[in-house]
């Protein structure tokens, strides 16, 4: 394992923080494998004074800071990559790979910027715990593993996260996205969408490609079904509701003269509305079983679901209470409202098992300079929609004022929900 930081950094320090971002980003760990972040974390959390658990939910660390009688607030932060090789050129940019779960060897990246989050927080946790004069109250900081395959709330929860440790009032927690670095983005209500992964094997019968009249083509089957697919959104979803069905893999065959004799497709599926993600996963499930017996398929398909998470919907009260801390932490015209986001989260998972309200804010991680044209929200979001995006292997917060702005929000948030002294 390579070496880290030392535990002793102050990061109250932005110079040390950013160095210490900057180690996590060239050592990004897959889900349910964080183990070297896990132990960063836990480290520094000891540092302050934080009460410290690591191995919650498999890899997950908690810590606790008691400060008298006061509210509890959770702030939360992911902290696992994405098999995505890195082509950002950055001097600290990562080469590492690592297994995946299905056993495939696979580059491994911070494409969606887990790193920042973890830092920002372990930024806040070393400001709060330096100012406890000025707060009362309980501080639960989760340090989540396996955001990105949608497990990591819940085998936290399962893990007895709130009876072991603390019952937040309120969950937070920000999301750095290609917005300007110095901004934050808040929209009240459903504010990132349901997520459903689902895959699919469509099954025929193989045989040689110069003889098609004697199988039945599950690639021929497999183009049919994305093309249909096609018009679920666009014919079966109602202008005024939202969706998006996405098929991001298919893979059928191994030669150009052998007809296989199955294909898998893999399928995203995103929705905010409880009534239109049944209606899109009925109707994905009704038009692939409709191709297959159209095509002669001799076996049913397979239909699974693979990932599944609810939509993060930020409670009104909370996110106006909340919207204001962010505003005295960054300015009135840097605290914008995105709107909702068809990108999932599993953060509303800890707030729904804890009976808490949810307020989960994006953090602007692109360059300042890239934005000084705009204008209006209308601007900024054309100029975002150009940039490297989440998930990209071009995927580059810059430093600085990311971090800066990301631990002045996550301490603000905080501070607006505990109690002062």
């Amino acid at each position: 394992m390579p070496s880290s930081p030392s535990p002793h950094t102050d990061l109250t320090d932005l110079p040390a923080l950013a160095g210490l971002y900057r180690d996590l980003h060239a050592h990004p760990e897959l889900a349910f494998c964080e183990h070297r972040t896990a132990q960063i974390v836990a480290e520094r959390l000891g540092a302050c004074g934080y009460e410290t658990a690591t191995g919650v939910g498999g890899t997950g660390v908690v810590g606790v800071l008691r400060n008298g009688a006061g509210p509890t607030v959770a702030l939360r932060a992911d902290m696992d990559a994405l098999p995505v090789e890195e082509r950002t050129g950055l001097p600290y940019a990562s080469s590492a790979r690592a297994t995946d779960g299905n056993g495939n060897a696979v580059p491994v990246m911070h494409a969606c910027g887990h790193d920042v989050h973890v830092s920002c927080l372990l930024g806040a946790a070393a400001r709060l715990a330096a100012d406890r004069s000025s707060w009362r109250g309980t501080l639960l900081l989760v340090f989540q593993p396996a955001e990105e395959v949608g497990r990591g709330a819940g085998a936290m929860i399962d893990d007895g996260l709130f009876e072991r440790f603390a019952r937040p009032d309120v969950v937070l927690g920000q999301h750095v996205a290609p917005l300007p670095a110095g901004y934050a983005g808040l929209h009240p209500g459903p504010a990132f969408a349901a997520s459903d992964s689902l895959r699919v094997v469509l099954h025929g019968s193989g045989g040689h490609g110069s003889r098609p009249e004697a199988c039945v083509d599950p690639v021929v089957m497999a183009a049919a079904t994305v093309l249909r697919l096609q018009g679920v959104v666009a014919r079966e979803v109602a202008g005024t509701s939202t969706a998006v069905v996405t098929v991001g893999a298919l893979h059928a065959g191994t030669e150009p003269n052998i007809i296989a004799d199955h294909a898998e497709l893999l399928l995203s599926v995103r929705t905010y509305e409880p009534a239109v993600r049944t209606s899109v996963l009925r109707a994905v499930e009704r038009i692939v079983r409709a191709e297959a017996a159209a095509s002669g398929a001799p076996r049913d398909p397979e239909i699974s679901v693979t990932e599944s998470f609810p939509a993060v919907v930020n409670d009104p009260e909370a996110s106006k209470r909340t919207r204001r801390a962010l505003a005295g932490a960054l300015g009135e015209a840097q605290v914008v409202d995105p709107g909702p986001a068809t990108a999932s989260e599993d953060v509303g998972m800890l707030a729904e098992a804890a009976g808490a309200p949810c307020v989960y804010w994006l953090l602007g991680g692109a360059d300042p300079a890239g934005f000084a044209a705009a204008r209006t929200v209308e601007d900024v979001a054309r100029v975002a929609r150009a940039l490297p995006s989440n998930h990209s292997p071009l995927f580059a917060p810059v430093v600085e004022p990311t971090l800066r702005a990301g631990v002045a929000t996550l301490s603000a948030a905080a501070r607006a929900w505990l109690t002062a002294r």
